[in-house]
């Protein structure tokens, strides 16, 4: 995408909002509308600013635009970048734009859509700085291939198909990559063990917790990647905890999620779709991938 069209030494910025969901703001001008457009009205507002776009921008391709659901803005999207722009097109931003009401990077989203290989490195990276106070600056290198033996069964919520290809991961409810991914391996169909370790602190520890002590932890899990409360089962102390976040830090997995093969142990650091998922363990493309 030529941003130099727009304004000039914006180029360097924009590349790098691009490439890293971490970047910061780089608002231009902004205009917000109060509502979210109707779908009929967001219809007709695409087609008036895909033309104003191809008027004023003459020299960047739209690949992707929609008005619908991004608060009065619509989502412009050119080859793996996106920006955003207000229904007539005279005002662009180029950054991450937050769903406050649903707590949701919708940017970070959008490009692991559109770039999963490139952000997904992005969102270990990103998540290891945010863990940085839990896990100290000299964190270990990210080991490869793991040896899963040690790990007691406590600590761990079996989910999915029971005669799958099976998948470990290391999740914690907090983190919006792991929520994203669970989707996804829904969607690839595998058997998976879900192992919570406290990423982002305390917080986190007591939302484990709760998932393990819960009558029904499946339906635990999912509600706390929900964001739903997942009430404390009085006078119950969760197992495994401690034995999953030590492996983790031997491991080096500074960043979640973090999904393991159980056939071999190999590693796959942070979200990954379908369609990938599936080709790690070896299976067929399915409908449910991407």
């Amino acid at each position: 995408m030529n941003y130099s069209e727009f304004q000039p030494g914006l180029k360097a910025r924009a590349a790098t909002a691009a490439l890293a969901v971490t970047t910061a703001f780089t608002v231009i001008s902004l205009g917000l509308a109060a509502v979210t457009a109707e779908p009929a009205r967001a219809e007709g507002m695409a087609s008036d600013v895909r033309a104003a776009l191809m008027a004023r921008l003459p020299k960047t391709p739209i690949t992707g635009l929609s008005c619908e659901g991004f608060g009065g803005l619509c989502e412009v999207v050119s080859g793996n970048t996106l920006f955003y722009v207000d229904e007539t097109a005279r005002y662009l931003m180029v950054g991450r734009l937050y769903d406050m009401e649903t707590r949701r990077d919708v940017t970070a989203a959008r490009l692991l859509e559109l770039n999963p290989d490139l952000l997904a490195a992005g969102a270990a990276r990103a998540d290891a700085d945010n863990a940085r106070h839990e896990t100290g600056p000299e964190a270990r290198p990210t080991a490869t291939k793991v040896d899963l033996t040690g790990l007691p069964a406590e600590g761990a919520i079996q989910w999915g198909p029971a005669n799958a290809p099976k998948v470990v991961v290391f999740s914690d409810f907090q983190c919006g990559y792991c929520q994203r991914l669970t989707g996804e391996l829904v969607k690839a169909g595998v058997r998976v063990e879900e192992r919570p370790i406290s990423i982002f602190g305390a917080k986190s520890r007591e939302i484990s917790e709760a998932v393990l002590c819960a009558t029904d932890p499946v339906a635990a899990l999912h509600r706390a990647y929900a964001g739903e409360a997942v009430p404390q089962r009085k006078g119950c102390k969760a197992k495994g905890l401690d034995a999953n976040e030590a492996f983790a830090r031997a491991q080096g997995f500074s960043g979640t999620p973090v999904v393991v093969r159980a056939s071999d142990g190999a590693v796959l650091q942070g979200y990954r779709p379908a369609a990938e998922i599936r080709k790690f363990l070896g299976l067929a493309s399915n409908k449910g991938g991407r």
